[in-house]
């Protein structure tokens, strides 16, 4: 397999070396995820089936906070709803057609939800 040819510092995908032994580099470790109120969240409510094999899937996204608080949030919208899902990349999925449910759920934590898509 033929490499890559780097034309760029770009291509390097935003790692960078650096020789210089005086570089503080600590801050560059931060954990960044900053945890908001419930009522300073802007969630949206997806309906969702495609790339599923025809299942339908409620998915809600924007969620800003740690991984522990969105999977504890997914936690909690699957037994409201009694049903399945999952936490992946930051979204939470919930197996079934359940938006307006879910909707009302979240309002009633005191999240801002918007209903997106038909």
């Amino acid at each position: 397999m033929a490499k890559k040819k780097i034309s760029n510092l770009s291509d390097l995908g935003g790692f960078v070396f650096s020789t210089n032994k005086e570089e503080d580099f600590s801050n560059l470790n931060d954990d960044k995820n900053e945890n908001l109120q419930n009522n300073e969240q802007y969630l949206e409510a997806h309906f969702s089936n495609k790339g599923r094999g025809g299942k339908t899937v409620t998915v809600i996204k924007g969620f800003v906070g740690s991984e522990t608080d969105l999977k504890t949030l997914g936690k909690l919208l699957k037994q409201k709803c009694g049903v399945g899902g999952s936490v992946k990349d930051g979204e939470i999925i919930i197996q079934g057609n359940y938006r307006d449910k879910i909707i009302t759920i979240l309002e009633k934590q005191a999240y801002h939800v918007k209903r997106v898509g038909g």
